[in-house]
């Protein structure tokens, strides 16, 4: 399945909640699920019971469009989560928020996943040192996360420095603004991130 690419708030009128897909936009009166808090299409306003499968499925897909993952990449990340020791729904989320274009959202250095992935694409970090470009690559506790010194001197991490000491961090990640640099603490309880999926779904969707 390839990548979503059409309006996002297309996908929170959808699933009933703010995903916070497109950034301050999510933040301000323009956000779809404060003009227009129902589904999309004509027959939006209908109400009409889903199956099991039905609420598995979209929750699911929620969490795959919440950290911009393919259907592909998402079942590997469950795989790994599924070998680990543990919960398996807290460890996906935990795989999921360990990715690296999350970790820069995380720290502040974009204002959604889908910019930060194309910031890693584009190779304006390092990953413990060495320039990275997987938006994928998992990180470690005691893994460092830096603006590459020559991406510094883009307008755009000009501005962003400026704003970074106003921008809030998890407390699994730390952040040095003057550095444009951060420390992944520990990495993070289900305690810790956004309880935006129930989690116990998408294992009962692969578990059938």
């Amino acid at each position: 399945m390839a990548r979503y690419t059409g309006p996002v708030c297309r996908l929170c009128r959808r699933f009933g909640q703010k995903l916070f897909l497109k950034g301050e936009r999510c933040f301000g009166p323009k956000c779809a699920i404060e003009r227009r808090n129902f589904p999309p299409g004509d027959h939006g306003q209908r109400r009409r019971k889903l199956s099991e499968y039905a609420n598995q499925l979209k929750e699911k897909q929620k969490a795959r469009y919440i950290y911009g993952v393919l259907e592909r990449q998402f079942r590997k990340h469950f795989g790994v989560a599924d070998r680990q020791q543990g919960m398996t729904g807290a460890n996906l989320l935990r795989v999921l928020e360990s990715r690296l274009d999350n970790v820069v959202y995380r720290m502040g250095f974009a204002d959604s996943r889908k910019q930060a992935r194309q910031l890693v694409r584009h190779g304006h970090f390092a990953l413990n040192g060495r320039r990275t470009d997987i938006p994928s690559a998992l990180v470690k506790a005691g893994d460092t996360v830096a603006v590459l010194p020559k991406a510094r001197q883009l307008e755009y991490f000009k501005i962003v420095q400026e704003s970074l000491a106003r921008k809030s961090t998890p407390a699994w990640l730390s952040l040095d603004p003057s550095a444009m640099s951060g420390r992944v603490q520990n990495l993070p309880g289900r305690d810790e991130i956004e309880n935006l999926v129930n989690e116990q779904l998408i294992v009962e969707f692969y578990s059938r």
